[in-house]
């Protein structure tokens, strides 16, 4: 069909369907509960910003109709007004009181069939159906099939990603399905993906590494839009934000308040590198006398009484302060409220500052979005999101969040540089404006689905034909030096078929390195970050895609560990020498060994007299580290194969040290790639499940995939 000019298009009529959580015009309650968040605001936002549109005739916005006296009335009203051309309509959906989202999957049919006959009843069919989340997509799917016109999706988050969350906070599989119900909410965006025309994300990555999961991804039908930022919130300052409540808070912390501010905003996450930042900081004497640093970390009362993981972060950045003695020039204040967030953005543009993005990886930035809205430069990771953020706003620099010194001088150069920083900011300000704002995300969002509805897009449904066999039935870790790593060609023929293959394969690395020091030598080597990430010599577990911690092996690890008694029992042996403090944590006291010296056998038994149950770790030779007696690579991959419920008899483990020798015993199918350090392995020689592969590196990984038919299928098929 040929393509109508603009100006005698039909507007669209547009529907979009949002089911779950509590959705009204006006005051909504975010953060209530994990129903009510980000994509209420965003759905209730679209729908306004697309009413506001010449080209647009009609938006409702269906939801989930509750009459329960524990909500507002409102959310039993069956018709909301939210301007001339936009509504929120209520469906009835089964049981009439307010449920969380996991409960209403036996009641989709109902809500399904009551939009259906609510569409019906109206003057004319929509163009186009816009589903949001899982359940929403559910019934977008059957509504698509049931009147013939496109669906196009947003999944918010994805049941595979959630999966993993759960699994890391510690909920049992078994628990996970009966709470969560994750298996129907999969089997729901599967169906969703064969059946939308359109998959709209915030990033790429999002695309390639959550999508890429899914039996039905078709990336050919993905487009990428990012959110839109509201401009009446984040924007350039007015002058009255240095009399705010924040900022008198910021002064008690601050010798010279008036100096430019750094500023970083994040909740207290390992990931989000915030230590780093400061460190950085504390050794830039340059940094220290040309801006003040302020760190707004999430809120807290006692540090002492928060969950694990923070309470970790938190200390350390107290820590890290003490130890530069940074009193006077770092601000850490305890409470923010969200609405004084833009006002800390506004704070630091008033200063000439600039706003900072450390963190080791980054899905997409909102923060850096708000900050730039604000007028404020910005200096952000080169993973993920930031780097579609500044090529678009061309509004600040990107960093190694790893090199400390790069990170100090690139602050540095922004700050000093004032004719650059004012380029910066008019940038910043304009760029959200034309990418990030909400009628620039509309513009975008309308140009992806007008060729639906216009129909010069034929429709094009999916065979919903489902791959033989159990999605990502079988796994493989490898540790990483002299293993992955080491020769480029036979790493770039083992990262192509893991590609190929990444359906069926949960990919993981275990390595002896600190979680900072494996994602630089990943990012050096340009392999893509697993599902899995063992770090710590087994003392750590991350999932992906964003390095989700499982902490509650933490907690696991820690029975009978005491740090402090088995660095006092070791300190005096000869040949021991502690390793720098950048390659300790926690749960591992690291040494280098001189074997002509020190006995490591003497070492076990010294620790065991004096009532020290811990795992002792020799490696490449030369390094001994001291775990918690509950941790190793080989714990650390059985305690995830129970989590993400992968077979150990189908689990290919490679590797090259004594620090791999548990991993590679047992039921799993073990290879030790050539290397020089056979010696440390020759007791698993005798072991007739473990394979010595002949070739070295990832050469060596390749072989033993030979040797096992690791991709074959129970037929003997290679699958693809």
């Amino acid at each position: 069909m040929k393509k109508q000019p603009s100006e005698t298009r039909k507007p669209l009529y547009i529907v979009l369907i949002s089911v779950h959580g509590l959705i009204r015009g006006h005051n909504l309650e975010l953060g209530r509960d994990a129903d009510t968040g980000g994509q209420t605001k965003y759905v209730v936002e679209l729908a306004r910003a697309l009413g506001e549109r010449a080209d647009v005739e009609k938006v409702v916005l269906l939801t989930r109709r509750v009459i329960d006296s524990q909500v507002s009335p409102d959310y039993a009203e069956p018709f909301e007004q939210l301007s001339e051309k936009a509504s929120i309509v209520r469906i009835e959906c089964g049981e009439q009181k307010y449920l969380r989202k996991e409960m209403l999957w036996d009641s989709l049919e109902n809500f399904s069939d009551n939009s259906l006959a609510y569409l019906k009843s109206q003057e004319r069919i929509p163009d186009v159906i816009h589903s949001h989340y899982a359940d929403a997509g559910y019934v977008g799917s059957r509504l698509s099939h049931q009147l013939g016109i496109p669906l196009v999706h947003t999944g918010h988050s994805l049941g595979h990603n959630k999966r993993k969350q759960l699994l890391a906070s510690g909920i049992k599989r078994s628990e996970i399905e009966t709470t969560y119900h994750i298996s129907r909410r999969i089997e729901a965006e599967e169906t969703t993906l064969g059946v939308a025309e359109r998959v709209i994300t915030s990033t790429q990555q999002e695309i390639e590494q959550q999508y890429g999961l899914y039996d039905f991804y078709q990336p050919e039908r993905m487009r990428v839009i990012p959110p839109g930022t509201d401009m009446e919130q984040f924007f350039p300052p007015q002058g009255g934000e240095k009399n705010s409540l924040i900022a008198n808070e910021l002064k008690r912390f601050l010798s010279l308040p008036s100096k430019p501010i750094i500023l970083a905003l994040s909740r207290p996450d390992p990931k989000k590198n915030i230590v780093s930042l400061i460190e950085a900081y504390g050794e830039s004497p340059q940094l220290q006398q040309a801006a003040n640093l302020v760190i707004v970390a999430g809120n807290r009362d006692d540090i002492q009484d928060m969950e694990n993981v923070s309470r970790t972060v938190l200390n350390e950045i107290l820590l890290s302060i003490d130890k530069y003695d940074l009193y006077g020039k770092v601000a850490y204040p305890k409470h923010h409220k969200p609405e004084e967030v833009p006002v800390l953005y506004r704070l630091a543009a008033a200063s000439r500052g600039v706003f900072v993005n450390p963190a080791l990886t980054e899905p997409f930035g909102l923060t850096l979005i708000e900050a730039a809205a604000c007028g404020l430069p910005i200096v952000a990771t080169e993973d993920g999101g930031p780097i579609d953020i500044i090529r678009n706003c061309q509004n600040g620099l990107l960093i190694n969040p790893l090199d400390k010194a790069a990170v100090a001088e690139i602050l540095l150069q922004t700050l000093t540089n004032k004719q650059e920083w004012r380029r910066l900011a008019k940038n910043g300000i304009q760029g959200v404006r034309r990418h990030y704002s909400w009628p620039a995300h509309v513009e975008k969002y309308l140009a992806v689905i007008r060729p639906l509805a216009d129909k010069t897009e034929p429709l094009s449904r999916m065979a919903l034909k489902r791959r033989p066999g159990v999605f990502r039935d079988r796994a493989l870790f490898t540790s990483l030096d002299l293993n992955l790593i080491g020769d480029g060609d036979s790493l770039a023929a083992f990262l192509q078929a893991m590609q190929v293959h990444r359906k069926s394969i949960i990919f993981g690395i275990a390595t002896g390195r600190r979680l900072d020091d494996a994602l630089a030598t990943l990012r050096q080597h340009n392999i893509p970050q697993p599902d899995v990430l063992i770090s710590g010599q087994g003392t750590e577990i991350h999932y992906a895609p964003n390095l989700t911690v499982d902490a509650v092996w933490a907690r696991h690890i820690n029975h009978l560990w005491s740090r402090q008694m088995v660095s006092d029992i070791l300190k005096e042996i000869p040949g021991l020498v502690m390793q720098p403090k950048n390659y300790q944590s926690a749960f591992k006291i690291s040494y280098y060994i001189d074997p002509a010296v020190a006995d490591i056998q003497e070492i076990r038994q010294a620790l065991l007299r004096n009532e020290q149950a811990v795992n002792v770790v020799f490696s490449f030779g030369q390094f001994l580290d001291v775990l918690p007696v509950r941790a190793s690579k080989g714990l650390a991959l059985r305690w995830c194969a129970e989590q993400l419920g992968f077979p150990l008899e189908s689990t290919l483990v490679a590797g090259v040290t004594g620090a791999d020798a548990d991993m590679l015993r047992g039921n799993t199918l073990g290879t030790v790639v050539d290397n020089r350090h056979l010696a440390e392995l020759s007791g698993l020689a005798n072991i007739e499940k473990i394979y010595f592969a002949k070739k070295p590196h990832a050469a060596g990984i390749l072989e033993a995939m030979d040797h096992y038919k690791f991709f074959a299928d129970a037929n003997g098929k290679i699958a693809s």
